[in-house]
Parts: structure tokens; C-alpha cells; sequence
């Protein structure tokens, strides 16, 4: 049952998908930048056009992207001058991140794609008269969408049952605890974690800050560097790894690691840097059309109108997990939490880790709230069943989740590509029923 369901359309995933948004390779860093604050998502799709008008989709860009940028020597120096380099500048070289795919194509040979190393999967959004095509896409007569992996595992959750006995059995046991990870300690100079930095944005992980006993604090993830504003590459430049974490975390930096900052770049002489965030404090830099949290280097991405969508068959565990990655739950919903005496510091004990990244940033409009980036770490623990560290992925919307020891050292962690290789593993175990005859 579990391979005729890997075999479904790749097309099925894109059921309420909303259309790219996109900007050419060769627009400016600065457009780059005015068009990610405009934009709801935290990634814009990098298209490039041919001479015969075929476009086709040569990466993804964030703000991340762009910080890492800067905190290049020579930007630091001059950050202005660098927003005038292109976009095709500053996308990963050598590895391709995006990749087009029919979407006549199985749900296994997308994950075929991830586990190559594809972050997002270009799919176009067809009616039943559209046909398939990369041309005009500017013109807009083809629209096209993208599938990542956290789509997929939330698209998998939804029938976890036909992977029996697979999802709960214990990540241990599975062997999906990757060892292969980046850490960098407390004390350590951000600066000194800026190539894990770049690794993480195209492997989709974190960097783990740990203390002198490798016990986890922490972590810098690139998802939460993409809810930032670009001067944070002052404060990687400038700060320690502990103070980066403090100055990202979703409540907004504290004023006195803003001052150190402002110190420090005068130390350095990097006076650019220094009227840049000036200049951001003051809201004087043209384009800054984000969702201000009210103090200086942070924004946050404006909630999308998109619906969320379930049919009659999801399972109730899938249902529940849609509301906590996509933050839609309600008053009533959190009445009934207060009155099943579910409180924080209760939930925060249970096999599905801590809720206090939760946090939320007021966007200015009554009744509205929108979820931040916390710097604090998701973890597990290596007993940890398949499905539960999959819930803990997709309700915390992270990509990484740790895995911990008794003394909370820090073991290793579990990627949404683990999970997925083992899910895909039930493909490769299943043995054709002729195979079988002419075996006995």
C-alpha cells in the first residue's frame, strides 16, 4: 500500500499551492530586497531568461542569502555598493537548490529530487486546458508553484499509517540521527560560524551553539536569519555567537547588544555598516516596506491570505499538526487548552519538545499576530519515535531537529532528508510479486 501511495502524482501536493513569486537573476540585491519585504514568503524564485523567451527557475533567494553577502570583507566596508551587484551574484555556485519537475511526476521521484540535494521542486499549476511549458512565464499565460520538503512530510503525515511499522519506531533504531552536523561555541565570534552559515542555507540545517561540554544552548538557523533585515550582518560581524542568538531571537534585539554593535563597528572603522543600521533605526532607507517590529534590525514577514486545506479522510493528527505549522489556531482553541490546564510550561515537557518558540510579532493591524523565529533548539531524544519528531518538525516549522542524551549533549540531529529516506526505503525493500515466484 505504501509504494502504490509513493507512486501518486507529484501534482496532488499542489492543491492550494499560491503562485511563485519571482524576480529576474539579474535584478540588483537592493530590488532583491524591497521585493522579499513586500513579498509574504520569506524566499523569492531567481528565473533566467534565454534569447528564444524560455525561462527557467535557477534558484531562490532570502535575506539570509543576502547577510551572509555582506558580511564579506568588502562589503562590510562598502554595504551599499554591494546592493548594486546582481542576484546571480549571490546564489550558491556549483549547486542547484531548485529543480523543475513534471507534474505528471510521482510522489517518489520527488523525493528522489530532495534527496539529491533539491530544496524546491518548480511545478507548474495547470487547468485542464494549460499545458505544460517554461516559456512566457513572465507574461504570466503559465503559473507555476513550488513543492519543498516540509510539504512533502506534511503530505506523508497525512497517511503515516500505510509506512507501518515504520513511524514509530525509534530514530535510533531507524539510524536517521545524522553526526555529520556544525556546532560552534557560545563564546565563539559569529563571524567564525559564517561558512556553516552558507552550508546550512543549502543543506536546509542549523548551526548548534553549544557550551564547553557540548551541551546545546541554542542554535543560529538560516530560517531565522531570512525573518531578519540585512544590517544583522553587522551584528554576525560584531558580536559573539550567544549574543547573535539573543540578537535575532524573535523578541527583537536588546538595546544594549544594539550599542555594543554600533561600538564596535566604530572600533573597526566600518562606518558604511554603521550609518546603514542608522539609517534603519531611523526607517530612512528607501524600499523598507516590511512589518517593523518596532526596533532596530528585525522585520517580519506579513501572514498570507492563502486557506489551509484538509479533506474529509485527513487524520486528526494531520489536521492538528496543519494548525500549529501554519499558526491558525483560535481564541475558543486556546480556551479549551487553558481549561484541559494544558499550560506552556506543562506542554513543554512532553514528548513533542518545547512551544516557546512560539512567539508572535504584532504587525500593527488589529487582531492580527504573526509568528516569529525563535533561536531557541527543537529537540528530541535518540527513543524519540519516527512520527513524533516528525510532529515536532512540521508544528515548529524547522527543518533540523536535535537529538539529545540523558545529560543533554548533544547527539546529533534529524533532517526532514532522513525522514525522508527512510520513508522512501519502503520502496526499495518491496519485492515484485513475480520476483517472489521466481525466487521459490
Amino acid at each position: 500500500m505504501a509504494v502504490s501511495f509513493l507512486n501518486l502524482e507529484v501534482s496532488d501536493l499542489c492543491l492550494g499551492k499560491p503562485s511563485l513569486r519571482w524576480i529576474a537573476a539579474e535584478a540588483t540585491v537592493s530590488e532583491a530586497l524591497t521585493a522579499l519585504k513586500r513579498s509574504e514568503e520569506n524566499y523569492l524564485s531567481v528565473w533566467k531568461c534565454c534569447a528564444d523567451e524560455s525561462c527557467v527557475c535557477v534558484g531562490k533567494i532570502c535575506t539570509a542569502d543576502v547577510i551572509c553577502f555582506l558580511c564579506r570583507k568588502e562589503n562590510l566596508v562598502n554595504p551599499f555598493k554591494a546592493f548594486e551587484a546582481t542576484v546571480s551574484d549571490i546564489l550558491p555556485k556549483g549547486v542547484s537548490v531548485v529543480r523543475h519537475l513534471d507534474p505528471k511526476s510521482s510522489l517518489l521521484e520527488a523525493i528522489d529530487c530532495i534527496l539529491e540535494g533539491a530544496q524546491n521542486l518548480v511545478i507548474p499549476i495547470q487547468n485542464q486546458r494549460s499545458t505544460y511549458s517554461r516559456k512566457k512565464f513572465l507574461n504570466k499565460q503559465s503559473s507555476y508553484c513550488w513543492i519543498t520538503p516540509e510539504d512533502v512530510i506534511r503530505f506523508l503525515l497525512n497517511s503515516i499509517g500505510v509506512f507501518s511499522p515504520i513511524p514509530t519506531s525509534t530514530i535510533e533504531s531507524l539510524n536517521i540521527i545524522d553526526q555529520d552536523i556544525m556546532t560552534v561555541h557560545f563564546h565563539d565570534p559569529a563571524s567564525s560560524a559564517l561558512d556553516y552559515i552558507s552550508r546550512a542555507l543549502v543543506q536546509q540545517t542549523s548551526i548548534a551553539v553549544v557550551d564547553d561540554e557540548d551541551r546545546i544552548i541554542g542554535e543560529i538557523s538560516p530560517l531565522s536569519l531570512a525573518c531578519c533585515d540585512e544590517t544583522v550582518a553587522a551584528a554576525i560581524a560584531t558580536l559573539s555567537a550567544g549574543d547573535l542568538m539573543s540578537y535575532i531571537d524573535y523578541g527583537g534585539p536588546p538595546e544594549d547588544l544594539v550599542e555594543m554593535v554600533k561600538i564596535k563597528l566604530e572600533e573597526r572603522n566600518l562606518e558604511a555598516m554603521l550609518e546603514l543600521m542608522e539609517e534603519y533605526e531611523f526607517g530612512s532607507v528607501s524600499g523598507s516596506g516590511s512589518s517593523r517590529h518596532g526596533k532596530a534590525g528585525r522585520y517580519f514577514p506579513a501572514r498570507s491570505s492563502e486557506a489551509i486545506l484538509c479533506n474529509p479522510r485527513s487524520s486528526l493528527v494531520a489536521v492538528m499538526i496543519q494548525a500549529l505549522a501554519h499558526r491558525v489556531m483560535t481564541g475558543s482553541w486556546l480556551e479549551t487548552l487553558k481549561a484541559a490546564n494544558y499550560s506552556r510550561e506543562n506542554y513543554a515537557k512532553n514528548e513533542f519538545g518545547s512551544v516557546s518558540g512560539l512567539g508572535s510579532s504584532r504587525h500593527g493591524k488589529a487582531g492580527r499576530y504573526f509568528p516569529a523565529r525563535s533561536s531557541e533548539a527543537i529537540l528530541c531524544n535518540p527513543r524519540s519515535s519516527l512520527v513524533a519528531v516528525m510532529i515536532q518538525a512540521l508544528a515548529h516549522r524547522v527543518s533540523c531537529v536535535w537529538v539529545v542524551g540523558e545529560d543533554h549533549t548533544l547527539v546529533g540531529a534529524v533532517t526532514f532528508a532522513g525522514m525522508l529516506k527512510v520513508l522512501r526505503s519502503v520502496d526499495r525493500d518491496h519485492k515484485p510479486e513475480s520476483e517472489n515466484l521466481f525466487k521459490q
